[in-house]
């Protein structure tokens, strides 16, 4: 019995002594992976020069920009809805969405169809509150983006609905090009995000190729666009000539305008000359899957679009119209702009890449499809849009879909001559048609109009009201209905509508008389 004992002890012993080299063994692999993984680290950040042709911190940068300027454009929408569509608005959306209704026979899926908006889903009396709590949400959604650089599927989704829902019952004051233009970018952006994940980094989603390619196929489209209306248009973007006139009858000028238009002839010539040069040779450059070439082309668009900015108050569209041409550079060029934290991150990535170590998962595959798909939706809806750059009718800023996923567009085909305004003023003479009668002029926040006074300088920010104006100065009051509306706030002293101008002259006096108190 005491050597069956002993023996068993020693068995028991050897094994405590076999398990504790098994430990032993495993807790230096531990350290050695450690080791070998740190030592990894070490290298990356010892090389931090990332490789061309990966677009992770191109996506950082591009979903700080799109959320900038949706920031801009929530915060117009908060300041001024209330005001223009309202419901004492100068256009009030609550009867706006009555005629669509009654258009529609009451059907709510017919009238999603012709007006997304997630206004049918509300009260529309109630239509002021929703129309704030659209723009308090994508304030909220847009600035958690511009601080984090970090937006997932769900967010952009967000972001792009709401907007959405404030266009289709915007009427003439969201009736320009710009606005299809944010959310055909609103719309690729939502797939280049992953679903869930907030991460600056998202590792197991990588930029998709699609969303790239389809942003430089819209920036192409917007230069195409805008180049054939000018040649097929007026006729002085032929004669080179219309330059001579656009800083001063442009719709909103700031004070760089003044200077740009004293130029001589010579260089307004030069300007229209590389005008056409840009919007209809340069975008070529955007198409051809070389990197040189990419980056030549998207600087040019990025250079062209800031000395737009610095010419007058285009409201967000020359910014919104950087924002694709940030696909053109990859993480190599921004690299210089990111910590070395961040950095380490994507070089570490793309030595799993090149080492292929990276495993695919179920969800890659299925976002593999949804690309696929994506690219088939984007070929189709190009099509339409194809045809009409290619006719000699071509319109511009126009939408062939409901949800304006892929639009065409262009700018200034015609070039005004002369500038006109309406100009509003009021008397409180009991007599208008007396000679002696005093007529106060009313001014309004950005367009022209004392001519005394230096012009703004707002942009990217955007005063709708002064905007509409410009095209009223052209066209007849009978296109133009909301400004008898605006003449008779005006008259009421209104004080929501007085907030849209910036000098009323019968603040805290009685409003001026009802009758032919207004010139135009």
């Amino acid at each position: 019995m005491f050597s069956s004992a002993r023996r068993k002890e020693d068995h028991v012993s050897s094994i405590r002594h076999r398990k504790l080299r098994d430990n032993s063994f495993d807790e230096n692999d531990i350290k050695d992976q450690k080791v070998a993984k740190s030592l990894k680290s070490a290298a990356i950040n010892q090389n931090t020069e990332l490789e061309s042709g990966t677009y992770w911190l191109t996506r950082i940068v591009f979903l700080r920009f799109q959320a900038f300027i949706y920031f801009v454009a929530y915060l117009v929408a908060l300041h001024q809805n209330k005001e223009l569509i309202g419901t004492k608005g100068l256009l009030p959306a609550n009867l706006y969405m009555k005629r669509l209704s009654d258009h529609v026979n009451g059907n709510l899926w017919d009238g999603l169809n012709f007006g997304p908006t997630l206004l049918w889903f509300t009260e529309w009396k109630n239509v002021d509150y929703w129309l704030d709590s659209i723009a308090y949400a994508g304030l909220m959604l847009s600035g958690f983006i511009i601080l984090t650089g970090c937006a997932n599927m769900i967010m952009m989704a967000g972001l792009w609905i709401l907007y959405h829902s404030l266009v289709n019952v915007g009427q003439r004051w969201y009736g320009f090009g710009w606005e299809s233009q944010l959310l055909e970018c609103g719309f690729l952006a939502i797939f280049m995000c992953p679903l869930f994940s907030l991460r600056e980094i998202p590792r197991r989603t990588p930029t998709p190729l699609v969303t790239l390619l389809g942003f430089r196929w819209l920036i192409f489209r917007i230069m195409i666009g805008a180049g054939l209306i000018k040649i097929r248009g007026d006729q002085c973007w032929r004669d080179l000539t219309c330059m001579n006139y656009h800083y001063e009858t442009q719709p909103v000028p700031n004070p760089v305008s003044y200077y740009l238009h004293q130029s001589p002839d010579w260089m307004h010539q030069f300007e229209t000359a590389s005008n056409h040069f840009i919007e209809l040779g340069a975008p070529w450059l955007l198409i051809i899957p070389w990197r040189p070439t990419l980056m030549i082309g998207g600087t040019i668009q990025v250079l062209f679009q800031v000395v737009l900015i610095l010419s007058g108050n285009l409201s967000f569209l020359n910014w919104l119209t950087i924002l694709p041409s940030i696909c053109c550079f990859d993480d190599k060029f921004f690299a210089k702009f990111f910590s070395k934290g961040v950095i380490a991150q994507v070089k570490e990535i793309q030595e799993e890449s090149r080492s292929n170590i990276q495993q695919l998962h179920q969800g890659q595959y299925i976002r593999s499809v949804m690309h696929i798909a994506l690219a088939a939706l984007i070929t189709y809806l190009s099509i339409p849009v194809v045809k009409n750059l290619l006719s000699q009718r071509q319109a511009m800023n126009t939408s062939f879909d409901p949800l304006r996923i892929v639009n065409t567009y262009g700018a200034f085909g015609s070039v005004t001559k002369e500038r006109t305004e309406v100009i509003f003023q009021g008397t409180s003479s009991t007599n208008p048609t007396d000679p002696n009668a005093e007529w106060l002029e009313y001014e309004f926040k950005c367009k022209p109009g004392n001519v005394t006074r230096t012009p703004c300088l707002i942009s990217p920010y955007h005063y709708r009201l002064d905007w509409l104006m410009w095209f009223a100065a052209f066209q007849s009051y009978q296109r133009n209905n909301w400004l008898v509306h605006l003449a008779g706030k005006l008259l009421a002293n209104d004080e929501a509508t007085v907030t849209l101008i910036e000098h009323n002259p019968f603040r805290d006096k009685d409003p001026p008389e009802l009758r032919a108190n207004f010139k135009f």
